[in-house]
């Protein structure tokens, strides 16, 4: 993949692809295995794992021992090198002074995107959460069925590698046989949960993540991935070869040099590079898509941020995975300011996060555990799908929708802080602070909600009239309020968690908060922004169809997380996935068509 300048730029591509992340990755791949001539504008950096993970740093030889800084929100070793909720010279505005009405807006400055750093947690959308409106009457039903997804997501699993079990629950799909990689074993803190789960109800299972547990199967993946194309076969099968099983030795947020986890920069990009129609423009950061007068999109204006200049680049179709945010940032900026694609009123509109809160506390039967080894990759091995389907058809439940649980709980190596709380080592020093240290150590657990969103008119994003970022580019101004909905989750799962801990026998860490307003992550913590676009099966009612495609501009597509009509409990990056490439084969096949 030549990394191009400006000047170096073809006079015109076949596609032109906004975002080098999860959408704009895939979009790529598929594209470019296709003979389409893409060009890719990254607004950051060019970022290359291999080179750049310090993935056997430890922690003492960090500086501030890897801890968190303000231009380092998960510490020195998260893999975001050049990103996080606020960027240097790209500001954004709230229209509300409260903290609960207050948006974090995450975003990511480097090859690869939100990729780099992601927990790779790789759920499917279920039936119910494509059609939620027809379930209960809320929020917007999918223009498509789980159905019309499923082989996608089938795709991008063999492709980026799964590990997981199919456990056959509610709402929860499976994949088909052979296709998820064995899951790791569960640690010590995750085969507790699982005993005392069920004491209270809650299913404790293996998580799907995207970390290889062994090697993917190069000799036939690609051909079901690409039947009849022999050379992409070969591409795709030589990458494949290139990537390694997870050792288990160090988080993947710092990236992986060796390919075990997946990231758009060691998946999808090398493919799409080896094909020789993909070059790579880094450092732009676009301000519009440019429109004719017969209405079709013909490339994108761009800053050079190298240099300040203002750029362009033309292609036949373009294709915006900028992030939620950026791409109705994009769309809002274009046309002198007066936007595109927007004859519903909807871009900007339904903006959505996942809902997020959390409990922690201490567990004394976890307490003088002997050293063992809890390596893994990096993030839980197991989590609790949402259970309580039955219990909210019998009316028994005061919310819609639901929640997954994420757990934290081990004896994993330190980095830039104390892993037992001061108030367990009061008094203690010498002989006495190295046994209680090593009592306490790994007795500590902390349970998560990853919770459904629906979503409500008061949440959205708009072009804020006065301010503008560094290079003259008007800014967004978020408007954000969760609903009782949502209060009422999180309210369920903080009684949840509470109860699973104290029936371990454990004690809860008071933190003093008593409302759901405060206990309730803000908007954009969790960074699963979605929506702002959203598809569906009518044009004065949505932005895009059902390909991902905008109603009125037949050559633009959003590819990212903007076009979600609703943001399930499941993390969403398999889904934008797996409709990117349902998008990247209807482009090719209109295209071929002379549609476009």
């Amino acid at each position: 993949m030549p990394l191009i300048t400006p000047s170096q730029a073809k006079a015109e591509y076949d596609v032109a692809i906004v975002g080098s992340g999860a959408g704009g990755g895939q979009m790529a791949y598929t594209l470019t295995l296709a003979g389409l001539k893409c060009v890719m504008l990254e607004a950051g950096r060019d970022y290359s794992p291999a080179a750049e993970t310090p993935m056997f740093m430890r922690a003492d030889n960090a500086p501030l021992r890897g801890a968190t800084t303000p231009d380092k929100n998960f510490g020195y070793y998260d893999a975001t090198v050049d990103g996080g909720w606020q960027v240097p010279g790209e500001p954004y505005t709230q229209a509300s002074d409260k903290a609960e009405e207050q948006f974090w807006w995450w975003r990511t400055r480097m090859t690869g995107g939100r990729t780099n750093h992601w927990g790779r947690i790789s759920l499917r959308n279920g039936p119910y959460d494509f059609k939620p409106r027809s379930r209960d009457g809320l929020g917007f039903d999918w223009p498509v069925s789980y159905a019309d997804i499923d082989p996608y997501y089938t795709k991008v699993e063999m492709l980026i590698g799964v590990f997981g079990t199919n456990p056959g629950m509610e709402n929860t799909p499976d994949s088909p046989a052979g296709v998820l990689l064995p899951a790791p074993k569960a640690r010590l803190a995750e085969l507790v949960a699982q005993k005392f789960g069920k004491k209270i109800g809650v299913p404790f299972i293996p998580i799907h993540r995207a970390v290889l547990t062994k090697a993917l199967d190069a000799d036939n993946i690609p051909q079901k991935l690409h039947p009849g194309n022999a050379w992409a076969q070969k591409i795709v099968a030589d990458a494949m070869k290139g990537r390694s099983p997870c050792f288990w030795a160090t988080s993947c947020g710092r990236g992986c040099s060796i390919s075990a986890n997946y990231q758009s920069t060691t998946v999808h990009l090398p493919p799409a590079m080896a094909t020789g129609n993909l070059d790579l423009l880094s450092n732009a950061h676009v301000r519009e898509v440019e429109v004719n007068k017969e209405g079709k999109a013909t490339g994108v204006l761009y800053i050079d941020r190298t240099t300040g200049k203002e750029e362009r680049v033309k292609a036949k179709a373009v294709v915006l995975a900028a992030s939620s945010g950026d791409t109705v940032r994009i769309l809002l900026n274009s046309n002198a300011g007066k936007n595109i694609a927007n004859s519903s009123g909807l871009v900007g509109r339904y903006i959505m996060d996942t809902v997020g809160t959390s409990v922690e506390g201490q567990v004394p039967a976890l307490e003088n555990v002997p050293p063992h080894n809890e390596e893994g990759a990096g993030g839980a091995h197991t989590y609790a799908p949402w259970w309580g389907y039955k219990d909210q058809a019998a009316g028994k439940l005061d919310f819609p929708r639901g929640y997954h649980i994420e757990l934290g709980g081990t004896r994993h190596m330190p980095s830039g802080y104390n892993p037992v709380a001061d108030s367990f080592l009061e008094g203690s020093y010498g002989s006495r602070l190295k046994k209680d240290m090593r009592r306490y150590y790994g007795s500590f657990v902390e349970y998560d909600c990853r919770g459904e969103m629906i979503p409500n008119e008061k949440s959205y994003c708009e072009i804020d009239p006065a301010v503008k970022d560094k290079w003259g580019i008007p800014v967004l101004k978020w408007h954000w309020k969760w609903s009782e909905h949502e209060l009422k989750q999180a309210a369920h799962a903080r009684k949840t968690f509470t109860s699973l801990i104290e029936t371990m026998g454990g004690k809860v860490f008071p933190d003093g908060l008593t409302k759901p307003e405060q206990y309730i992550e803000p908007g954009g913590k969790i960074i699963h922004e979605v929506g702002g676009a959203i598809m569906g099966a009518d044009a004065k009612t949505s932005v895009t169809n059902a390909y991902n495609q905008t109603w009125d501009i037949k050559n633009l597509f959003l590819c990212d997380g903007s076009p979600f009509a609703s943001n399930a409990d499941k993390n969403p990056t398999l889904t934008i996935m797996a409709l990117a490439w349902r998008a990247a084969d209807y482009l090719i096949e209109q295209s071929r068509k002379g549609n476009l």
